[in-house]
């Protein structure tokens, strides 16, 4: 570190311990928000965005029991609030213009419809079950939720979502 630098500062590298949790925890947190929000580009851009946030106040937050459960909050936090922000553009759109964008694969929409379709509580806590691999316990502290209710979203989401993409294969094969 150079001196008169503190970690954080522009200019200023990361300390090496920092460089270490950014690289074990930035690919799995970028996953997860792709799952929820359905855009890679926009998913490493909140992933980077909550990450610096990290770095400004790692003094503090590596002394966390769970640092990455802290990212883990801001970046949902900031991928909820995008999607916000996103649903209201596009309402005013979509009053302004018909737009027309050639469409993903039929898989990938598949699986997005049928996430979409999902309460978000429950798409949470599927997605971090499935892709992010956190246990009960996790999710039940990230979404300050008991672990009874984490159960039942997972329950209901999955029945939901094996709902959906049967429905969907069954259209296909008529």
């Amino acid at each position: 570190m150079t001196v008169g630098h503190r970690p954080g500062a522009p200019g200023a590298p990361p300390p090496l311990e920092f460089t270490g949790f950014y690289e074990a925890h930035f690919h799995r947190l970028a996953v997860q928000l792709y799952a929820y929000l359905g855009d890679h580009a926009e998913a490493q851009d909140l992933t980077q965005e909550a990450f610096c946030r990290v770095l400004e106040r790692w003094d503090r937050i590596s002394t966390y029991d769970d640092p990455a459960a802290w990212v883990r909050r801001v970046a949902w936090n900031l991928a909820t609030s995008r999607l916000r922000r996103v649903r209201t553009a596009v309402r005013h759109l979509a009053r302004q213009r018909e737009e027309h964008v050639a469409g993903p694969g039929p898989d990938r929409v598949a699986l997005t419809a049928a996430l979409a379709a999902l309460p978000a509580n429950q798409r949470q806590a599927v997605v971090l079950y499935h892709l992010a691999q956190l246990s009960v316990a996790e999710i039940a502290d990230q979404l300050d939720a008991p672990e009874g209710t984490v159960r039942s979203w997972l329950s209901r989401g999955r029945a939901a979502l094996a709902s959906h993409l049967t429905d969907r294969q069954e259209v296909h094969r008529a």
